[in-house]
């Protein structure tokens, strides 16, 4: 009976992580299908300018928001997968309790950057919402949705990893190694 409790206990820690898994999963499908759409577009604009000479007008604002759409997506993906930019060879000699700390102060800095990334592009979204871009039909403030999520997703991601370096690192069994 307390195998099966260990076991129920172990998915529902686990679960959270599953969720911010296939959340990163899902974002950077987002980034990679943005950055197809982006070779599309600018292939279209390519041939439409230099074969057709009619070159369309819509092509820069929505090449303009795949852009904005592939990088904040890919970067809240990079602060989950822990690709984004750090010290880690200072942090591989420290001692555990400083470490810990320093990983705990890391992801806090970067939750606190992906929420006033989120809370700003958020602003400045609802701001220009009922001004047209020029060229296509299409909100002048759209660059910042996906600025807006993908800060909100960074802020998220920096959570789980601060409430995951704040907990004591769990010791190996010298038979596991």
């Amino acid at each position: 009976m307390s195998d099966t409790t260990s076991d129920t206990s172990a998915d529902l820690r686990t679960a959270p992580q599953r969720a911010l898994d296939l959340i990163a999963d899902i974002a950077i499908h987002i980034a990679v299908l943005a950055l197809l759409g982006l070779v599309v577009v600018q292939g279209w604009q390519v041939f439409a300018r230099y074969v057709i000479n009619d070159s369309p007008s819509w092509t820069e604002p929505v090449t303009l928001l795949l852009l904005a759409t592939a990088m904040s997506l890919g970067a809240a993906t990079g602060v989950h997968t822990r690709r984004h930019f750090g010290f880690f060879l200072l942090a591989a000699h420290m001692g555990p309790a400083l470490r810990r700390a320093v990983d705990v102060f890391a992801a806090l800095v970067v939750a606190v950057l992906g929420v006033v990334i989120a809370w700003w592009s958020a602003v400045l979204l609802l701001d220009g919402l009922d001004i047209k871009t020029a060229g296509a039909n299409l909100p002048q403030s759209i660059n910042y949705l996906p600025l807006s999520i993908g800060g909100a997703l960074m802020a998220l991601f920096a959570l789980n990893q601060m409430v995951q370096a704040a907990q004591p690192a769990v010791v190996e069994a010298e038979g596991d190694r």
